[in-house]
């Protein structure tokens, strides 16, 4: 078989304030673009020159126009966008689903207003995820951890609040404990809740300032709650997030579905390999993708340790999990501590 010819094209970028982003801190965007893509890449002011075979020049060519274009938008771009857009132009996809892929990439994000930031889609995945959260009155986001179900999710809904189309946001989770014992908790009921929601807190607090939190939970506009203060209640002009669903009963997931009222939408998150159940109950969340497959205005995404954007070493973790759960016969969460 014939060696591939080496190749060598010239890019200009046009605006000089720009491209200091676009290299990165001491050009670490160059060199891990060169090692992912192994092409060699040499830089002169606001030119570059990439050599390698021309499959290769044009996946690092793609990757430099989603770069390009996320900056010229006011876009971040950093080391875990560099590795996403990496992650579309190596993928096995066709070349229309590839350039979909990677429009995602440069238009997909959320404006925050409170903390005057943009929290943008990182993976394809991502972008699908926000679209269907915009569509639709029901979506499923579910994979594992770090791949930005429950941020992205607060997110959009603080976005819609703060946009005038919702008028609360109510952030709920099962009170589960995670193969642990916690025993007695003192404390009020809030107190004794809290260490169950912290997570969802965290979420929160990362994109509206700590006073206009305590603001509207005083009011009411923001909620958090154990999954039992649902009950009984009908839900309008709310976005509703259950997270860590896998932890719900059938009986408990048909109960949070069912509140929904008018002008109202609910984001289910979960990992269906994570259950925290007892051994033999059947997840509320597994139920709920079997029986509303195919149901009108119900949208499901799926994740996978690809989509994985908190750091290298929790995508390492997730793929070095899954590759051990392969080749184990299945069993619960239980029967294996």
């Amino acid at each position: 078989m014939a060696k591939e010819a080496v190749r060598r094209v010239g890019l200009q970028f046009d605006d000089n304030a720009l491209v200091p982003l676009l290299f990165g801190e001491h050009d670490c965007h160059l060199a891990q673009i060169e090692e992912e893509l192994d092409v060699e890449i040499s830089s002169r002011g606001n030119e570059i020159v990439i050599i390698g075979s021309k499959p290769k020049i044009h996946a690092a060519q793609a990757v430099f126009d989603v770069l390009w274009e996320r900056l010229l938008k006011g876009m971040p771009v950093g080391v875990e966008e560099v590795n996403a857009a990496l992650q579309v132009a190596k993928s096995p996809l066709d070349r229309s689903s590839r350039d979909m892929a990677m429009t995602a990439l440069k238009d997909a994000h959320i404006d925050i207003k409170a903390k005057n930031k943009k929290i943008t889609a990182r993976t394809p995945k991502q972008a699908e995820y926000l679209d269907a959260i915009r569509n639709n009155a029901l979506v499923f986001g579910l994979g594992p951890a770090g791949t930005g179900k429950t941020f992205l999710a607060v997110a959009q809904a603080v976005m819609m609040m703060q946009e005038g189309q919702i008028d609360r946001l109510i952030l709920c989770r099962p009170a589960v404990e995670a193969g642990e014992r916690l025993g007695f908790l003192p404390g009020t009921m809030q107190e004794k809740i809290d260490p169950y929601l912290r997570p969802i807190y965290d979420a929160l607090h990362d994109m509206v300032p700590a006073d206009h939190i305590a603001k509207r939970l005083a009011d009411g506009t923001i909620e958090i709650a154990p999954l039992a203060f649902m009950r009984g209640r009908t839900l309008s002009n709310a976005v509703v997030i259950l997270d860590e669903a896998q932890n719900t009963t059938p009986t408990q997931m048909k109960m949070v579905l069912t509140r929904i009222g008018e002008g109202s939408r609910i984001i289910v998150t979960g990992d269906l390999s994570q259950t925290d159940l007892p051994s033999g109950m059947k997840s509320g969340l597994r139920d709920a993708v079997e029986v509303l497959q195919g149901a009108k205005d119900v949208a499901f995404v799926s994740f996978d340790e690809a989509d994985v954007v908190r750091s290298r070493l929790v995508k390492n973790i997730v793929e070095a999990y899954d590759r051990r759960d392969k080749k184990m016969p299945k069993k619960s969460v239980q029967d294996l501590e």
